[in-house]
Order: structure tokens, then C-alpha cells, then sequence
């Protein structure tokens, strides 16, 4: 028996009638409907009227979970895959399913759509010719420092997703790592209270420390690291942080600064050469 399909669906990230004409359809006419989400795959489905089943598949299912999707797939069901909003596998645990899809010998058909990394990009007012998609920053401050250091120094422009209840300090550690570059934090895009806030960072800061509450999906586009040359040698810039930091006891970020300013260096670039010698 011919193997059936996994279609790669892409559903709104907010509004619902962002949603393709094809996407519709082969949500209409596939044979099961992988969620992330089923309750939210469940407001678009009612919407336009689709009654196929739907079964959950998302970070937390197991590994027997993806083999019975794999094994239905195999016997010559269509399984359409959709995550919570946008384009699935796009930091998303639908690339799991359709790596061993591919390992398996089933067709895998992408379904494209809305994605919030374009969407945020095409609003954002900064360079798109080259960017780099660096997904959700890490959760603590220490791994989040370190991220930010390595991304420093990337010429493209940077998207990253971000939470509410870390969007301040993050700002704030932008400013410090990345210089005072412009951005845009894109939040709720597409949905009823949509914002995008166009500026610089330390302007972008400022700006969510006197809002009340910051609330919803948060896309940050941030203009890459500026073309210049780097008159002085990193190792040598990597060894006066250091001699800083064992001399006179500061912190990295503090020494950073100082070797930065001395040098006319951007202090993120100092900051990832000290991490890396």
C-alpha cells in the first residue's frame, strides 16, 4: 500500500482570515488534524465549518505518540500538522515528526502561510535582505547574557521571540551587550491589539518600563552589528577584560564596558572575545 501524506499547514497567528484557501481545504479533506493545541486548532475549524478529527501532538508527546501518527501516515491516512499559530517546525516540535517522516519514505508537502518571523520583519523598518532567526532567548539571565554576547557580532538582522514577564529586563541587557541599536518589538501582530514599537533600544526600554502590564506574543527585530573594522586584536581586548576582572574584582559586563570605551570598541563584541579566550 502507497503511504498517504503529512501536510505541513499553516494556520493564522492571530486573525483568522489569514488562513490560505489551501490550507482550508486540505484541513477539509485530510484525514486527522495534528494540533499542538487542539482547543485553538478548534476556534479556526469551527469558524470555517471543518469537522475533521483532530488528536493533540506537541512538545510533551511521546515518542509512541509519533510513531501511531507515522504508522496511520503509512497505512494511507493524510495527517495535516498545524501548530498553535503560524508555521510549524518554526521553533516548534513539529520538526521531530517530520524528520522521521522523512526517515520513514513519506511525502512531506508544505502548506505555507502566515509566519509571525515574516510578518514581524516586513513591519519592522529594518534591513531584510539577510536576517537570523535565533528563536525564544534562553529563560535565565546568566544564559540569556551569554546569548545575546554570541549574537552581538552577527551582521543580519536578528529576530528572537521573547515574554512578556522578561521583555524589561531583556531591553535592558540588549542595550548593555548589544549597543543602543534600532528595533522593533512587534507584539500581538495581527490581533485585535496589535503594537509595533519602532525605535531605539534604550528608547524600547523606557517605553515597556512605564506601560502597567506588558500582555501577549512578543517578536523582537533588532539591526545587525554596524561594519567596522576592529583595530585592536581580540585576544589582546580579551585579556585587559580579564586583567580587570582579576585586578580590580569587577564583574565581566564592568570590565567589558571599560575595555569598550577605551578602545572604541563595540562593548558586546568585547564582552563575547572575553567568553571566548
Amino acid at each position: 500500500m502507497a503511504p498517504g501524506r503529512l501536510y505541513v499547514v499553516a494556520t493564522p497567528i492571530g486573525n483568522l482570515e489569514d488562513v490560505t484557501l489551501r490550507g482550508l481545504r486540505v484541513l477539509r479533506e485530510a484525514d486527522r488534524i495534528a494540533a499542538e493545541d487542539t482547543r485553538r486548532v478548534s476556534r479556526l475549524l469551527n469558524r470555517y465549518g471543518i469537522s475533521t478529527p483532530v488528536t493533540s501532538y506537541h512538545d510533551f508527546s511521546t515518542p509512541a505518540k509519533r510513531r501511531r501518527l507515522l504508522e496511520r501516515i503509512q497505512r494511507g491516512e493524510e495527517v495535516a500538522l498545524v501548530s498553535d499559530a503560524g508555521t510549524p517546525a518554526v521553533a516548534d516540535p513539529g520538526y521531530r515528526l517530520i524528520t522521521e517522516a522523512l526517515d520513514r519514505g513519506i511525502p512531506v508537502t508544505a502548506v505555507p502561510g502566515p509566519s509571525v518571523v515574516t510578518a514581524a520583519l516586513c513591519v519592522a523598518g529594518l534591513p531584510t535582505d539577510a536576517f537570523y532567526f535565533g528563536g525564544f532567548l534562553p529563560r535565565r539571565a546568566a544564559a540569556r547574557r551569554r546569548r545575546l554576547a554570541e549574537l552581538a557580532g552577527r551582521p543580519e538582522t536578528l529576530v528572537l521571540y521573547e515574554t512578556p514577564h522578561r521583555l524589561r529586563a531583556c531591553l535592558e541587557e540588549m542595550a548593555e551587550i548589544l549597543g543602543d541599536r534600532r528595533l522593533a518589538v512587534a507584539r500581538e501582530l495581527t490581533k485585535l491589539h496589535e503594537e509595533v514599537f519602532r525605535g531605539r533600544i534604550r528608547e524600547a526600554a523606557e517605553h515597556f518600563a512605564a506601560a502597567p502590564r506588558v500582555r501577549g506574543e512578543i517578536t523582537l527585530v533588532v539591526e545587525g552589528a554596524p561594519a567596522a573594522a576592529e583595530p585592536v586584536p581580540a585576544s589582546e581586548a580579551a585579556r585587559a577584560v580579564r586583567d580587570l576582572m582579576e585586578g580590580e574584582g569587577l564583574s565581566r559586563t564592568e570590565a567589558a564596558r571599560r575595555v569598550a570605551a577605551a578602545r572604541g570598541l563595540p562593548k558586546g563584541r568585547v564582552y563575547r572575545w572575553s567568553l571566548d579566550r
